[in-house]
């Protein structure tokens, strides 16, 4: 005797909430590089120095590996009704970009 067959999982609003939760990251992230590029510009002093140069770009270039990364979950969110779980691998190159950035932030600031 089998019960009644379980309904299908209906995800309700929570892709769009998490769809609009990349975004939200997106944006923060774009504000951080567009910060580290004015730290960069105006340094101690305001001059600039190499080593802000270097962090500058390290910034920018890990905010296009986020953006990127964002990006692609964005559009895998909204392909389909219910989407894939996270891979591990995409997690993890997020967190990555995102505390590389936050180093690059600090080495800026110091």
């Amino acid at each position: 005797m089998s019960g009644p067959s379980p309904s299908p999982r209906d995800p309700g609003l929570q892709p769009e909430r998490t769809r609009l939760a990349w975004r939200r990251a997106t944006l923060s992230s774009t504000v951080t590089a567009v910060l580290a590029v004015k730290a960069a510009v105006h340094g101690a002093g305001g001059r600039t120095s190499a080593a802000g140069i270097v962090a500058c770009a390290l910034c920018c270039g890990l905010w296009l590996a986020f953006l990127l990364l964002a990006h692609r979950r964005i559009r895998s969110l909204a392909a389909v009704a219910t989407p894939a779980p996270l891979a591990p691998r995409h997690a993890t190159s997020v967190v990555l970009c995102t505390v590389a950035t936050a180093a690059c932030a600090v080495a800026l600031v110091i």
